[in-house]
């Protein structure tokens, strides 16, 4: 439903207490939020305050995370029916999916995400790794776009290859990490492939050749849908370009120092150093010259995301988006929230089960 059908108002002080999560929560988001075009800033805010309620109720839910995520659907529910709980979160939510028209298939996949997390989830295949960076990740990209006022059925399967991507160079990173948390995304095929008996790797992860093997083709899976979804940054609105722009090539880069590590992903951790990131981030505010047609098709994995905002009705009024503004003095905040990301990333998925 669109604000004029809904039963409830939101406030400028709901808005100002999801801000305010953002600044408590992580200084590193809060900084970097403020590259965005003013009239992203707030939706991004109220997305962000519901990851940020999701993640915390389950975390927080000890041995009881079904009934969590039970009351976090019950929440979605309401608030994409113009109904929120007495909550600033829950009423900048429903704002937010109404004002930018965010079909309810795409919050709700984060949630599933959370549960196939909780539930220890394995993947026996690249395309249900895929399903779950779709998820995880593809949905969040594909939120972003619509509250930039892009709709285009394109340029969403492009942003939904940038977090799937993101997802898969998270995990090709995080490999040792998340097995000594007892968690293991690696696809099962692969592993089998390569002789590697997931129960024996989890009690005693090593950084073998056959594992490194399987390291390098996630990564080269990652750097395809990397390039896949370059032409898509081309169509989003001018002002948002770099800051997207930055992210992607340095989540690619994160993938280039793991194989700077030998493409051991168990015993060491890689990173991007610091000049590093401010040469790309350099590289992600030039101009584009030209731009390689967009792909028509999304990942059989992610369509139905694609397709549920296509069915979707469009709001009453595209929100519109003021023109670029001078990057330098700022550019740094897109350093601070990739790490700001990366950190929450590797924390959520260390979380026990």
């Amino acid at each position: 439903m669109f604000p004029s059908d809904s039963s409830f108002a939101v406030s400028e002080a709901d808005h100002a207490a999801c801000r305010a999560a953002i600044r408590a929560g992580s200084k590193s988001f809060y900084a970097a939020s403020m590259l965005l075009p003013a009239r992203v800033r707030r939706p991004a805010y109220g997305l962000y305050a519901f990851c940020r309620l999701s993640d915390d109720a389950v975390d927080e839910a000890g041995g009881d995370r079904a009934a969590a995520l039970a009351r976090l659907e019950r929440r979605l529910a309401l608030a994409q029916a113009g109904r929120p709980e007495n909550h600033p979160a829950d009423r900048a939510l429903a704002d937010v999916l109404a004002a930018h028209a965010i079909p309810e298939a795409l919050p709700r996949a984060l949630l599933e995400g959370l549960a196939w997390d909780t539930a220890g989830r394995r993947y026996a295949t690249l395309s249900d790794l895929s399903a779950y960076g779709a998820r995880v990740a593809g949905a969040v990209g594909a939120m972003m776009s619509l509250v930039m006022g892009v709709r285009e059925s394109a340029a969403l399967a492009r942003a939904c290859d940038l977090g799937v991507a993101m997802q898969f160079t998270n995990i090709a990173r995080d490999v040792g990490e998340d097995a000594r948390a007892g968690r293991l995304y690696l696809p099962l095929d692969w592993l089998d492939e390569a002789g590697i008996d997931p129960a024996a790797f989890l009690a005693d992860p090593q950084a073998t050749p056959a594992l490194r093997r399987i390291v390098a083709r996630l990564l080269a899976a990652a750097e395809l849908l990397y390039a896949r979804s370059e032409p898509g940054i081309a169509m989003l609105p001018i002002g948002c370009r770099p800051a997207i722009r930055a992210a992607r090539l340095i989540y690619a880069e994160i993938g280039r120092a793991v194989e700077a590590n030998g493409l051991d992903s168990v015993t060491r951790r890689a990173r991007v150093p610091g000049y590093r990131k401010a040469a790309l981030l350099a590289r992600a505010a030039l101009p584009t010259l030209t731009a390689a047609e967009p792909l028509a098709a999304a990942l059989p994995e992610t369509a139905y995301l694609v397709e549920a905002v296509q069915r979707h009705p469009l709001p009453l009024a595209a929100p519109g988006l003021p023109p670029w503004w001078d990057f330098s003095g700022q550019a740094v905040r897109v350093l601070d929230l990739i790490e700001a990301l990366e950190e929450r990333d590797a924390f959520r998925r260390s979380a026990p089960s």
